[in-house]
Formats: C-alpha cells, structure tokens, sequence
C-alpha cells in the first residue's frame, strides 16, 4: 500500500549517502569549494527555482465561473434563455436575479473567509548561506559565502548550516560540528536527530539518513557545511506539498449538496415534460403550455440552495473567529457536524511538543537531590546541543528551586556528544574539587563505569546491575519516558586536555527520565467528542511505546497498536478492515496516514484530522476536515481547513456542535423546498388535467417562489433542538427523499380542498374567472409554504417545545403579510391578482390549522418509524 512521493529522488538520495563525498560532487557535476555564478545561473534555469507548490489561488472571474457552473444555477440559466428567447422577459428577469443574488452572495463570502485565513497560508521567506565563486577582470574570484534567496538554490550549491537555520533544501553533510536538526515536523519525532558526515550502509531507509538533512526541517544546534542534492518539488518536502496542493477531493458535504442537486434534477426532467404535455393536450396552446412548465421547473428548481449553503457556512465560520478559530474552507464546518471520526497525529497536538523532566532517581529507585544537581551542572555548562532534555533540567531546577549543591561550580572543558559514543561530559571545578560529569542513554554511560553509589557509599558494579537497570529502563520506556543515566568521578586537579579516554571508571549516579506530556485539555476534549458519538483513532510516525504512553494518559484505550510496516503487506481490503477496526496507529509515513484517511472512506465514515507538522500535510489533505494548531508548520496550515489559535483543544467540540448547527438549518431548506415542492406537483398535474385554464400564470408561479424563498434567508439565524446535536449529522439522500415522498402530499391534500373550495364555493370554474381561482391558490400555497417552516424545524410541538428564531419568525410573518395583501395591492393589475371573497379567509385559516397539526403528525410518526429527527 505504499506509494511515497518523490520515489525516484528519496531513492537518489539513499544512494548518494553510501557514497563518499568527492564521489557525491562527481556525481553532481560540482565541486566541494562552490559552485561559480555562471553554473548556478544555468543550474536555475535548468532545474527552476527553489520553491514548492501552494495551493491555486483564482482571480474573480474564474471563481465566478465555477459557482455558475453549480447543476441547479446552470438549468435556472438555461430556462431564463428559453423564458427570454419566447418573449417573456419578466420571467426571464425574476430568475435571473435569482443566480445574480445567490451566486454573487456566495462569492463574497467565501473570498472574505479567504482574505482572512491569508496570513496563514503564506509561506515564510528565508534566505540561505552559500559559497558562490564569482567572475571579474577577466579572473576567477575566490569562493566566498553570501546570503541568496532560497528560491536561487540549485543542486550541487555548497551551503553553510548554523543554530536556528531552516535547511533550505536536501542535502548531503560534508561536515559538521555537533550538529542537531529537528525533523519532528517530517518524521512526528519529538527529539532532535543528530547528523554526520558519514558514509551510510546501502538501503538505509530515507529519512533514517543520518549524513543528509532535507527541507523544511530546522537546526537545532551546531553548524555544518553541505551539498545540495535536490531542491524545490524534487526534495522530500516539496513531493509532499505537491501531493496537498493540488485539488482537493470531494468531502461528505459536497458529495451530499451533489447528490441532492441531482435528485431534484432528476425528478425535474421527469415532471416537468409531464406538465407541459398534459398542459398541451388539455389547453390546445403550446406556447402557454411551455412558459407554465418552465414556471414549474424554476418552482421545483431550490435555487437559493447555494445561497443559503455559503451564508449558513459564513455564520458558522463567524461563530467559531470569536473563538479564535480560523475557517480556511467554509465547507469544513458543516463537516465537523458529520465526523465520525477523528484521526489525530501525537507530537504537538495531543501532546505539549515539549519535554518535562518527571524523575530524578538513585539506584535503589529513590529521589536524588544529587542526581539532579549533577544533571544540571552538565545541561548547564555543555556548549553542545542545549536539547529539550537540557532545558527541561534547566527549567525543573528554576521552578522547583531544586538545586543544593551546584552553586560556585566553574567549566574547566568538555567531552562532546557523537553518535557512536551516545553520551557527553562537562568538567566543573569549585576550590579543590574537580569532577567529571557525563549523562548519555543508559547502556553507553553503564560501560564506563567501574562502581555505583547509594546514599554516598559506593559499590562494585556487575552484570547484574545492568540487567536491573535494564528492566527498570524497560518499565520506563513503556510509560513513555525518556531516560538518561548520570554518572561522575573526581579528577585530578591538574589534569588538562581531556578526551573520551576520561571517560572511564566513572561511579554511576543514577537516572533522569523525561516525558513530552499531554496536553492538559486533550482528555476532556476527547471525552466530549467521544460522548457526540465520534471515535477517535491515533496515526503518529513517533515510537510504539512512547505512543502507548500518551493514548493511555488521555484516556484512549490501548489495546493494539498497528505499525506503518503492518500495514505495507495487506491489500485494499484488508487494508480497510484495518484501518476501521484498528484505534491507534505508529511508525506511519506521511503517505501511509493519507491512505488510512482513504481507508475509512471508503467504509462510509466522515473523517477529520488533527496534526500539526509536515507529515500530516497529506492526510489533512485527505480528510473531510483537516485541523491543524497555531504552532503547525507553514505546509500543515496551508493543507488545513481549520486552525486553531489556542493551544486548548476544547474548541474542537465547539466545531462539532457549530457544523451540526450548519447542517441542521441546511437541511431545513432541503426538506422543506423538496417535500413543498413535490407536493406542488400533485396539485399542478391534477389542477392542469382538471381545469380549462392554468391554476396559476407563469408569473404568479415565479413571484410565490421568490418570496417562500425569501422567508427562506432567516433559517441560519434558526434555533437547533439540543437533541439534535447530540450525534454525527451526515447526508443521507435516501432519507430526504423518504420526507419529500410522506411529507410533500399532505400539502396536495389542502390544495385540492383549496381548489374544490375555489371552484364550487366561488364558482371559479371558467377562464374568465380564472383569476379569482389563480389569487386564492397563490395565497393558499404561499402561506402553507411559508407556515410549515416551523412544523417541519423541529420534532418537537412548533411553537410550545420549540420556538423558531426571532428573525424566522419575523420574515415568516412578513411574508404571509405580503402575501394576503398582494391581492389588493397595486401589484394585483400586472400579477394577475383579484380581491378574494371575506368569506375565504377563515375557511383558508382553518385550513392552515389542520395543515400545521397533521404534517406535525406524520413528522413524528416519519421520526418514530425512519429514526430520522
């Protein structure tokens, strides 16, 4: 199942490391003194800049094109061109500021949500140190370093690395003094990786090399000079931001808008040549027939649709900035309400990214004020690598103002840390006391010592002591602690020039044990996402024990851990069946977390990813919703759709519950346009097959659209049932259909009685009274529309369990307003419309009354028998 990016240059790189350095220049056609100006201004051309694919941004008219390019705003387009090539330019006007409006709502929303989440999708620009030969009078000028802009760096340009640079490229060491590069970011390892101008044996895993540091990663301590092998799309990061910045796949949300726009289309293409043909055949004019079913078509056609998406969304994102929570990608909110699952990487995002020193203990297992001060005095006079481990020495004494016996000490020199050694010594000196200090991993400090030592009385050190230690370290490591052993002996002195041959005989202290925690809301937040019905399941690239450790502290139950070379053997399905039933995942490539991500997709479930660093890039990618935190590499915000601004993940719920509120209004539009609308049907087939006239012009049909539609624009203000947000809300098209097939015939029901109350009581029968019948339809469809709103909002008794929003209710009351008194408004002339009879207006309201109560009825009866709420 493994297919890494950038395969054929990882695979350069592995074979340029078992290769010596002049064979590595060879190879690169360079030298190891620097490469001239006129090389690197061919190497420029020739390879292009140093710089990784961003995600696309698009002018205005390209974006406009896109959202015209919506199914629902293409067939409105389309009956506005027939609508005006036929003469009827008042239709074709009405829909078209209907796609004017909707298109051109969604559009600023998105491009201010976009301004806003700019500064975060920029990358920031760095310069590197290189050696460059130039060229004057005719002579060749001496290789001199200078700062370039990082995207002029070519392959087989000699660099310079210090402290605190970004490695601007990947490249091979030439040499390097004590040189520390943190790759957390790459590879999810919370501790820094030391590196070495070493040939490495053939085969060495890629990012395993320890004689070459790749881009993006950042020097933690002490200085190097390099080659550069490869830059821009060709180094590992930037195979991995080419894979993210490409287009993104469809998620849960634009999967479930597609699926409904299709459903509607769908039932358009069958019931509207239904109407037109009926229409033909019982009028005898065509024409009228054609302008009546495309009146039809825009009425079935829910055209505020994307309108109403983008303005919910926007209210969301608004909701969640006071929160200081940024919304990259407006559709990800809804996608927090429908997560399932949430995958989530380990090293900085549920943990702190930053080590704590927990113990300081003897070797009878007891607390050690000396093991302590010894520890800081090393931490504190190494001019090495001041790592994680030395600062969290550094930090426990401050706070805890631990330190007893350290004072007055001066550096006299130093044994430096290297790789094969696994361990370094300072040498301090206070009046007549000299001492050794060394601290490295536990076995490599074992070896040289010769005694150990319990409340200051020393003893002779065998086999056995190892293995105890051994079996104690072993403890240790599977809470996922780090430990350090600590040891010491007095010199003389006199002694000078020290060397790794001091470091023998030494009296073993004791250890210290260090442990990257937990953040300290990650249980809570996990809890409460747990009790909203989503699992979470853990993908780190970090250690097996270490992982254990941190799922344990945050509550998560550790049963199996599945490991990224597990997972390189088993075929899609199995696979799948894995990745579902699996919780907690190490040793993942960036590659691998993608494919779990696709995994679970393809189980049905709606997939959110937490992580911070650039091996999380491809499965924030990937997810419905990708998460990333203010302290996240350039690349990972880029690939984000939300980023948190607070360390605190609590806020996470707080999505969750804003995407259910989201989806929950969306919804409300969809069941009601649908369930209206195919209700609408009936009575249009029935009252067209049945009449001598239309039972509503073309024009009338258009205007009762566009202001149901308008008592539409409050439903993101709308209240949301508490039940309602208590589990995962996705798109379920099979249900919407089911309301739309139950609930949209009670609504025919009440337009016959409306029709039989117009054409017997009032004896609109004939064409000349074709008005009067056409008014009292207009008004009943149009207050029924906009009443049932509040019926179909909520499960609940509308009004006494569950009241609508304030602005709900208010345009719901304008809307009705407006349309009762249309009739008798200077509007009536031009639409059509004639005074209704006194008498219709109590037989309309107890219409409306029975109406509300037995849609109310079968609402609950759909929710008892379909689970649907």
């Amino acid at each position: 199942m493994s297919n890494e990016p950038n395969a054929q240059y990882r695979a350069q790189l592995i074979e340029l490391a078992a290769l010596d350095v002049e064979e590595v220049a060879r190879r690169l056609s360079c030298g190891l003194l620097g490469l001239a100006d006129g090389q690197a201004r061919e190497r420029l051309q020739s390879f292009g800049p140093n710089s990784i694919a961003q995600q696309v941004v698009r002018g205005i008219p390209l974006q406009l094109l896109l959202k015209l390019r919506n199914p629902l705003n293409i067939l409105l387009l389309a009956l506005a061109v027939v609508s005006l090539a036929t003469g009827n330019i008042e239709s074709a006007s009405i829909i078209s500021l209907m796609v004017i409006l909707s298109v051109s709502l969604a559009l600023v929303q998105e491009r201010r949500s976009n301004r806003a989440a700019a500064d975060l999708r920029a990358m920031v620009h760095t310069t590197a140190t290189v050696v460059r030969r130039g060229f004057a009078a005719g002579a060749d000028l001496p290789p001199v370093p200078r700062e370039i802009p990082l995207a002029e760096l070519v392959p087989g340009d000699l660099i310079h690395l210090s402290a605190g640079d970004m490695v601007p490229a990947d490249v091979r060491l030439l040499s390097a003094k004590d040189l520390f590069v943190n790759q957390a970011s790459l590879t999810g390892e919370a501790m820094p990786a030391s590196k070495y101008p070493l040939v490495e044996p053939a085969g060495t895993d890629c990012l395993q090399l320890r004689n070459t540091c790749f881009m993006g990663t950042s020097v933690s301590s002490g200085a190097a000079t390099a080659l550069v092998i490869h830059t821009g799309s060709r180094a590992v990061f930037g195979g991995i931001a080419g894979v993210i910045a490409g287009e993104r796949s469809l998620t849960s949300f634009d999967r479930g808008i597609t699926r409904f726009t299709w459903l509607m289309i769908r039932f358009i293409a069958v019931m509207v040549p239904v109407v037109f043909i009926v229409n033909g055949l019982t009028k005898g004019d065509w024409l009228e027939a054609l302008l009546f079913a495309m009146a039809v078509a825009v009425g079935l056609t829910p055209e505020m649709l994307p309108m109403l998406v983008t303005v919910n969304l926007s209210k969301g994102a608004l909701a969640m900035s006071r929160k200081k929570v940024i919304v990259k990608r407006l559709n990800s909110i809804q996608n927090f309400g429908a997560m399932d699952v949430l995958c989530t990487d380990k090293t900085g995002t549920l943990t702190q990214d930053r080590i704590i020193l927990e113990k300081h203990i003897d070797l009878a297992g007891k607390e050690s004020d000396k093991v302590l001060d010894y520890a800081y005095l090393n931490s504190y006079y190494q001019s090495g690598l001041k790592n994680l481990l030395d600062v969290a020495v550094l930090k426990y004494t401050e706070v805890h103002e631990k330190l007893h016996s350290a004072g007055n000490f001066r550096k006299v020199d130093e044994i430096p840390f290297d790789f094969m050694r696994r361990r370094m010594s300072v040498i301090v000196e206070r009046q007549d006391e000299r001492l050794l200090i060394c601290k490295g991993a536990v076995e490599e400090v074992f070896s040289v010592c010769a005694t150990g030592e319990v409340d200051a009385l020393p003893f002779a050190l065998d086999a056995s002591h190892l293995e105890a230690l051994q079996v104690q370290t072993r403890s240790l490591n599977e809470d996922g602690f780090r430990v350090i052993s600590i040891a010491y002996k007095r010199i003389d002195a006199g002694a000078t020039n020290f060397s790794v041959d001091d470091e023998a005989g030494l009296t073993l202290l004791g250890y210290i044990a260090f442990l990257d925690p937990p953040k300290d809301s990650v249980r809570e937040a996990l809890t409460m996402l747990s009790r909203h019905g989503i699992s979470v399941k853990i993908l780190t690239g970090d250690n097996e024990i270490v992982t254990r450790k941190v799922c344990k502290d945050v509550g998560l139950r550790v049963d199996r851990v599945v490991l990224g070379h597990d997972l390189e053997s088993l075929g899609p399905e199995e696979f799948s069946a894995v990745a579902e039933s699996g919780q907690i995942f190490a040793k993942l490539s960036p590659t691998q977390k993608a494919q779990v991500i696709e995994a679970l997709h393809r189980r049905g479930r709606v997939v959110g990813y937490l992580g911070d660093g650039i091996n999380d890039a491809p499965a924030l990618k990937a997810a419905d919703v990708g998460i990333s935190v203010d302290t996240a590499v350039d690349i990972a915000k880029e690939s984000a759709d939300i980023v948190l601004l607070e360390k605190s993940l609590l806020v996470l719920d707080d999505g969750v519950i804003e995407g259910r509120k989201v989806f929950g209004n969306i919804i409300k539009y969809i069941r009601m346009g649908a369930s209206s609308n195919f209700g609408n049907m009936f009575s249009v087939l029935g009252a067209s097959a049945w009449l001598p006239f239309l039972p509503m012009a073309p024009i009338q049909i258009l205007t009762n659209n566009l202001l149901y539609d308008f008592s539409q624009t409050a439903i993101p203000t709308d209240n949301i049932d508490p039940d309602y947000l208590d589990r995962p809300r996705r798109w379920e098209i099979k249900n919407i259909a089911r309301f739309m097939l139950f609930i949209g015939p009670i609504s025919s029901i009440f337009d016959y009685a409306t029709y039989c109350t117009m054409y017997f009581l009032y004896d609109a029968r004939t064409p000349d009274k074709a008005a009067l019948f056409q008014t009292g339809w207009f008004v009943e469809s149009l207050l029924s529309q906009t009443m049932i709103i509040h019926v179909i909002r909520t499960s609940r008794i509308p009004f006494v369990q569950s009241r609508a929003s304030t602005p709900l209710i208010l345009t719901s009351l304008v809307i009705c307003l407006a349309g009762a008194y249309l009739p008798y408004s200077p509007l009536a002339t031009p639409l059509g419309f004639v005074p209704l009879p006194t008498t219709y207006w109590p037989i309309l309201a107890a219409m409306l009354a029975v109406y509300l109560v037995l849609t109310h009825l079968m609402r609950r009866w759909f929710q008892r028998v379909f689970g649907v709420s």
